[in-house]
């Protein structure tokens, strides 16, 4: 495998930081997007930090440069519907725009249940239509990618360690009963995803059952439909978010990242 230059993006968070973790292990050269020089002392050495913000466009433009790969864990909780958009959506597509068209390899993380529009979670706060926004973005970028959703993070058993690729986003009881995963697990199939083949343009529910942690994460790959060429949404998703009732700024945002 070739070393890729590899940008964390929510790299001091609960799963980004096991993403620099995970992809230094793997041989990668890391670089880790964070807010502040303080910031920066959290991280394990052999990163490379990098000061910007997802919310401020012109600071990502030095975190971008030179990179082969992204991996995009941001998340919002508990700031509400102006946190899910500023942060799960607008910071996915700051990074995007960053990149100003040069191809990279993509790993976003997104949420098992992203589909459910009508559960209470995403009418109280957006969050799942926010997210899935900055998936559209991402399949539209014309860069190689793969989205993962997982479940609840780290409720799993001891020995429940087997990863589950699943698709077509049918668990959404909004409980840990829609499945559970590891925050190392997690970000163990981001950072795998980067250089398997058998990954890209592959979206994917990932949850974990009894049984000892594969070494091997291709074979799942391989097993899953990919995502159909030209596609907004994945493989198997409820048809439920049309276009043309999307803000006028968000098919704008679509436009612009499908032309660069």
């Amino acid at each position: 495998m070739t070393p890729l230059t590899v940008l964390v993006v929510g790299a001091t968070g609960s799963i980004g930081a096991h993403v620099v973790t995970e992809a230094l292990a793997a041989g990668h050269r890391v670089r880790a997007l964070v807010r502040s020089a303080a910031k920066a002392g959290t991280l394990p050495a052999g990163a490379e930090a990098v000061i910007g913000d997802v919310t401020r466009p012109s600071t990502l433009v030095a975190a971008v440069e030179g990179i082969d790969a992204v991996v995009l864990t941001l998340g919002s909780d508990g700031q509400g519907a102006t946190g899910a958009r500023t942060i799960d959506y607008e910071g996915v597509r700051n990074v995007l725009a960053a990149l100003d068209g040069r191809p990279v390899r993509v790993a976003l993380m997104t949420a098992i249940g992203v589909t459910n529009r009508e559960g209470s979670y995403n009418r109280s706060t957006q969050a799942h239509d926010w997210k899935r926004r900055s998936e559209r973005l991402v399949r539209a970028s014309g860069c190689e990618y793969t989205i993962v959703r997982p479940g609840w993070f780290d409720d799993n058993d001891a020995g429940q360690d087997r990863l589950v690729f699943l698709q077509g986003d049918r668990r959404q009881a909004g409980t840990p009963a829609d499945g559970v995963v590891a925050r190392s697990g997690i970000a163990r199939v981001l950072v795998s995803a980067l250089t398997s083949d058998a990954a890209r343009h592959k979206t994917l529910e990932l949850v974990s059952e009894d049984g000892p942690a594969q070494a091997d994460l291709d074979p799942a790959f391989a097993a899953l439909a990919a995502d159909p060429s030209g596609a907004l949404d994945a493989v198997s998703d409820a048809p439920n978010m049309p276009l043309t009732e999307e803000p006028a700024e968000v098919r704008a945002d679509l436009a612009a990242i499908s032309v660069r």
